[in-house]
């Protein structure tokens, strides 16, 4: 944890930018590398009975760090999306409790 699920984001993109950004995050929020994930969602958007081309998005699942390391977390998150090429990003934070979040059986 945090784990990380990009949206409309382009999966060969993603690669590029994968080490450099958890490399950036890690510093930030101080944790092991190893409990950070990403994941790239692939996803059909639609609109007006067309395919249409979806919104950027990274979702973040985390224990909660308080604001400002949430604020400073979007911005790299956002720099390391721009990078790829994408002008808008939407950064959604998702707050678990620790105590239903499980990990073999044991809430933390």
């Amino acid at each position: 944890m945090p784990a990380l699920r990009f949206r409309a984001i382009d999966m060969n993109k993603a690669l590029t930018i994968s080490k450099l950004m958890i490399d950036d995050l890690q510093e930030l929020i101080q944790c092991p590398r190893e409990y950070f994930s990403i994941e790239v969602v692939s996803s059909s958007f639609i609109m007006d009975e067309k395919v249409v081309e979806g919104l950027p998005a990274v979702d973040v699942l985390w224990f909660d760090r308080g604001q400002e390391v949430q604020d400073k977390a979007a911005m790299i998150i956002t720099k390391h999306i721009n990078l790829l090429g994408y002008k808008n990003v939407d950064v959604i934070f998702q707050a678990l409790e620790k105590s239903r979040y499980y990990e073999n059986g044991e809430h933390f």
